[in-house]
């Protein structure tokens, strides 16, 4: 179950310091960079009920992160309408539908 609040949605709010908003289609190339970044996110960890993901999984990221990602060539796609709308205090429209979900 993805989001901060693992309810299945990239809502945020006063606790989510990572500002989980980008509803991102993993892949490979992500997954190595953010790894590389020092977030594993391959990895289970069961106690925070994290199944850890494959290419091909939806999950809310960070929106620095993907921010990151995009500038370094490998960010991964966005699923535009289940990310939230705070992502635009960071990254314009124009950059997400670059992005988009097909």
């Amino acid at each position: 179950m993805t989001g901060f609040y693992r309810d299945g949605f990239c809502h945020t709010g006063p606790q989510d310091r990572g500002l989980h908003v980008v509803c991102a289609e993993m892949t490979e190339a992500f997954l190595e960079y953010t790894r590389l970044q020092g977030n594993d996110l391959s990895t289970p960890i069961p106690e925070y009920r994290f199944p850890g993901l494959r290419p091909g999984n939806r999950w809310c990221v960070c929106v620095t992160r993907w921010q990151e990602a995009a500038r370094a060539g490998c960010a991964p796609p966005v699923v535009l309408e289940s990310t939230h709308v705070s992502a635009l205090e960071f990254v314009t429209l124009e950059e997400l539908q670059r992005y988009a979900v097909k």
